[in-house]
């Protein structure tokens, strides 16, 4: 993430006002009772058991999705916060099953291979040739190829000629040879870009006009660089299935079919089309005993794509922020301002479930001290930015004073920066001028190799570093609440581009409210 620096306070400033307090750091008690807490009793990895194991992926539409709202919603009940679904929508209703694929010639072998979200099932298996794109140049010869595709499964993403990393590459090879495939592989992509740019399609159309041409499926591989790790995201498809090959098989698929091997392939992807369903948020809240009409938000969302357990995306955020729940409640039961927990649905989706809080809930909204987000990985957190609010050095910086030291020496910040857009669900309260900030985590190669892949698993949390964010976010929740002022609101002098075009402030938007028409 790129750090905008216009109007920042450097972080050796903020540090040299807490050097004294580093050296001969005294922690409030109610901020030692929750090191204590999360160090000695902490319930994160047993809370990651029944949410990643036992419950699993949760996305949007399935019934693990709602299996995981009631869960979180019962946790928090367990501890004494009152807690309940709020719906925001509804979505098309799916259950991932088993995904066996197979090479049956020219020779046998099992395939490492995921069916996309959604995609439709074989409903018995499927038996059928391999193809490739043609190379062709235009719409019309694609077109007149199209028919050609009928009873057969064709190979729709890029070829990678070499699966390796390209840290592997270039810890080995010789400085001429890494530039040399670095170029080959630049080129190649966008070879591969231009050609469908020239077919007349997109990664939408293109697995639409093959399904209406009669094909029997459609594989792509999506893979990360990084080797064993693909993503898995939405088929684009609706009567045929819709899967995604590891790139070793897919390559040897792709290069049999090339030299006319015809190998054939037998699918059997099982899984269930359901109604719609109703779709939620998790909200939790702790009362607050003298502002109770204003809020701190903790916020991180609990869906996630489902090629694996959505472990760090996220739920490792997920967890965060109910462990955190559950000492504020043991240890600040009585919080001057009301504490709330957002654990919010469809955020894959475009932020539709924090948004579509936003929406719905304006009185509180419209009392909100701070909202902090969680939503990138198991690392420590290392930088928290002001997200354009003129004041936020003033209030972050204070409550950052009261963080332990060794939680705090690894966080950089950037004041007031820029507002968040997008990217995760504190971009939702900043669109509606809330300060909401994303307590931004150390990588643990989190967007090469977690990020919506088939190795966002269990084993990939390091709960050293989960710990050290649940103290992070529990101090500054009690900061937040305890501050005797309401956080200022005023927003940056938004910076020019190169163009010299005034930025502009994120667009307040409506959340999606069901699945028509996504893609």
């Amino acid at each position: 993430m790129k750090i905008n620096t216009f109007f920042a306070v450097p972080a050796v400033v903020l540090a040299s006002q807490f050097v004294n307090a580093q050296s001969t750091q005294k922690l409030n008690p109610i901020v030692e009772s929750f090191v204590n807490e999360t160090n000695n009793h902490s319930q994160l990895e047993d809370m990651a058991f029944e949410l990643l194991d036992d419950i699993g992926p949760r996305l949007v539409g399935t019934p693990e999705m709602q299996k995981s709202n009631e869960w979180t919603a019962n946790k928090l009940k367990s501890w004494g916060i009152d807690a309940n679904l709020q719906q925001f929508g509804t979505w098309k209703g799916w259950q991932r099953g088993t995904t066996h694929v197979d090479m049956v010639y020219p020779r046998v072998k099992s395939l490492s291979a995921t069916q996309l979200a959604w995609s439709p099932s074989t409903k018995k298996a499927v038996e059928a040739e391999v193809i490739v794109l043609p190379k062709l140049s235009s719409k019309a010869a694609f077109d007149q190829w199209l028919p050609s595709v009928k009873g057969k499964i064709v190979l729709m993403a890029q070829y990678q000629k070499i699966g390796r990393s390209d840290e592997q590459i270039k810890e080995f090879a010789t400085p001429e040879l890494y530039e040399k495939l670095k170029a080959e592989k630049e080129q190649a992509s966008k070879d591969f870009r231009d050609y469908v740019k020239n077919i007349g399609y997109d990664n939408n159309t293109l697995p639409e006009a093959l399904e209406k041409a009669g094909a029997a499926g459609i594989a792509i591989s999506n893979w990360t660089g990084i080797m064993g790790a693909n993503r898995i995201f939405g088929a684009k498809t609706s009567k045929i299935p819709m899967f995604d090959i590891d790139v070793e098989d897919y390559g040897m698929l792709y290069r049999m079919a090339e030299k006319g091997s015809k190998p054939r392939i037998k699918i059997d992807a099982q899984s269930k089309i359901l109604p719609d369903t109703k779709i939620f948020n998790t909200v939790g809240m702790i009362k607050g005993s003298e502002k109770p009409n204003e809020y701190v938000i903790l916020s991180a969302h609990l869906d996630s794509w489902d090629g694996a357990q959505g472990a760090t995306d996220n739920g490792t955020g997920v967890l965060t922020m109910l462990e955190t729940m559950r000492i504020l409640k043991k240890y600040y039961p009585n919080p001057k301002r009301t504490i709330v927990v957002g654990l919010w649905g469809s955020e894959e989706q475009g932020l539709n479930g924090s948004r579509g809080f936003v929406a719905d809930n304006p009185e509180i909204i419209k009392g909100t001290q701070a909202v902090f987000n969680q939503d990138n990985g198991t690392g420590r957190v290392i930088n928290i930015a002001g997200q354009g609010f003129v004041r936020s050095y003033d209030y972050i910086g204070k409550w950052l004073n009261a963080v332990p030291k060794n939680v705090r020496d690894h966080i950089k910040t950037d004041f007031p920066g820029m507002p968040g857009g997008g990217g995760s669900d504190h971009a939702s309260f900043v669109a509606a001028g809330v300060p909401g900030f994303s307590l931004s985590s150390l990588n643990w190669g989190y967007f090469g190799y977690t990020w919506h892949t088939t190795k966002d698993t269990y084993d990939k949390i390091v709960f050293d570093e989960v710990k050290n964010n649940v103290i992070l976010t529990a101090t500054l929740a009690y900061m937040a609440s305890e501050d005797p002022e309401f956080t200022s609101r005023e927003r940056r002098v938004m910076p020019e581009n190169d163009k010299g075009e005034v930025a502009k402030w994120p667009e307040l938007k409506e959340p999606r409210r069901d699945s028509k028409d996504y893609k």
